[in-house]
């Protein structure tokens, strides 16, 4: 139950069209049970995450509509055709799917341009020519055609493998982790370089990490996952602001939990108190307030109900650490135009339009 919050991204993709779609699909190893009873649909164009820690089942979910494992129960389908069920079962080779590894898995005794042209078999050499000229071109690397993958940098080999799997226009793009070996900053340039080729292609696209600011910045929609199951399925919004549980809550951002009481059609706490609107149907009078650090601001004032007990500087912004008066903690993060010391006494002014309400537990 929350409060309301802001309007939610414009999505690009064709939600009416299904492309990929798994319904009731659970998948275990021996008493390990990696997926479990996963029903998900993924619309024609769409660039979808599955975001969650390590082993929850991302790569499982990944090699499942990949044809690289089969499912013990349910359904996979790709644009309309069932490719695994109890009675059917389509090889990978003929699902119509582009991947791209963490490691990128290219052919080192092959050139860029050739290693882009491996999966166009069976076409006529002049189509082959043209596709790897529009995709070196697309990806930029039109210079680099004839180099092999140990003269390229990191990056460089990212955007082959990226090419290569979109060589012969696949239904789908599946990513594994293809950004985790490199550093911060080429690893945001290519995010942004990838979903706008991807989006350039009209690639539907689905993407598995444990990265909540890759896929946030990357995706129209978000499946957070844990032990196999889907705790939540929204935009990246939705799930940051409007988190259904303390996992996903604390999964996608940092967050502070403050007890709180409920009375009438307000909620009481240490750092003040909110009216309930429409929305907040709490179903106990203890509930948690969860408070995102930068839906908190405070100003300086000698009798505040809170005091500065740590300060840390991360350039343009600095991380706040408060001590109410009854000893509970709670973090701001705010602009560090103007930076406040350790030991200064502050009054909290929360969005209380961004506070979610929770249950106690």
């Amino acid at each position: 139950m929350i409060f309301s919050v802001r309007n939610p991204t414009t999505r690009s993709f064709d939600a009416g069209r299904a492309c990929v779609q798994l319904e009731g699909v659970s998948k275990s190893y021996g008493a390990t049970k990696a997926v479990v009873g996963l029903t998900v649909t993924i619309g024609q164009g769409e660039f979808f995450s599955l975001l969650g820690p390590s082993g929850c089942g991302k790569t499982t979910i990944l090699r499942l509509i990949a044809g690289l494992e089969r499912p013990e129960n349910g359904t996979v389908s790709i644009g309309g055709e069932t490719v695994a069920s109890s009675e059917t079962w389509v090889l990978p080779e003929k699902r119509g799917i582009g991947i791209v590894f963490q490691d990128y898995a290219l052919f080192p005794h092959m050139s860029v341009a050739h290693n882009i042209a491996f999966g166009l078999k069976g076409f006529r050499k002049e189509q082959v020519g043209n596709r790897v000229e529009e995709l070196l071109a697309l990806t930029g690397l039109s210079s680099l055609a004839k180099r092999y993958p140990h003269e390229l940098s990191g990056g460089q080999r990212q955007r082959v493998a990226l090419a290569r799997s979109l060589a012969p226009r696949p239904r789908v793009i599946l990513l594994d982790e293809p950004f985790s070996n490199l550093d911060a900053a080429l690893r945001e340039e290519l995010r942004k370089e990838t979903k706008r080729i991807l989006k350039e292609q009209g690639a539907t696209t689905i993407l598995v990490t444990h990265d909540q600011e890759e896929a946030f910045s990357l995706s129209d929609r978000v499946g957070v996952l844990r032990d196999g199951k889907l705790e939540q399925l929204g935009s990246p919004v939705d799930i940051y602001h409007r988190p259904h549980c303390r996992f996903v809550a604390n999964f996608v951002g940092k967050a502070d939990f403050i007890e709180g009481t409920v009375e009438g059609r307000t909620v009481h706490c240490a750092f003040g108190s909110f009216p309930l609107t429409s929305l907040q149907n709490p179903v106990s009078k203890q509930v948690e307030l969860m408070v995102r650090p930068d839906d908190v601001g405070f100003f300086p004032d000698a009798t505040g109900q809170a005091i500065i007990t740590e300060v840390r500087f991360f350039g343009a912004s600095v991380q706040y650490q408060l001590q109410l008066e009854d000893g509970r903690i709670i973090h701001a993060i705010r602009p560090s135009a103007e930076i406040l010391p350790v030991g200064s006494r502050v009054n909290i002014k929360v969005d209380a339009s961004q506070v979610v309400v929770f249950p106690k537990d």
